[in-house]
């Protein structure tokens, strides 16, 4: 089973920041994207961020010049760097992953929460 872990959220002031990460784990052959994406209360998921395997690229019109995606293909693992925060950002962030496997899909990690708050 692919397993998707994902780790640092927490609390931060208004223009802090912090890095996500989430490794995927299990029986994978290869993934060809990983993003993050968020959901605050009462509002539905949005993207925030992917990357392809080749390193491209997309992101949140609303996070463009304070978020920066990353990975690592050997060790399977997506990073999100965040800076300047706002109040706005505060949201549950969820991994996402397509994994090519025996049972090829995509897979989500279970959310970490992000608030940002003084």
């Amino acid at each position: 089973q692919v397993q998707l872990v994902e780790s640092g959220g927490g609390l931060v002031q208004p223009g802090g920041s912090l890095r996500l990460s989430c490794a995927a784990s299990g029986s994978i052959f290869s993934i060809t994207v990983m993003g993050w994406y968020r959901q605050a209360p009462g509002k539905q998921r949005e993207l925030v961020a992917l990357i392809t395997s080749g390193g491209s690229t997309t992101y949140a019109d609303s996070v463009k010049g304070r978020f920066t995606i990353s990975r690592d293909n050997a060790k399977n693992t997506v990073y999100l760097q965040m800076n300047s925060l706002e109040p706005e950002d505060t949201a549950v962030y969820y991994c996402n992953a397509r994994v090519v496997t025996i049972t090829p899909g995509n897979y989500w990690g279970q959310g970490t929460q992000v608030t940002i708050s003084s």
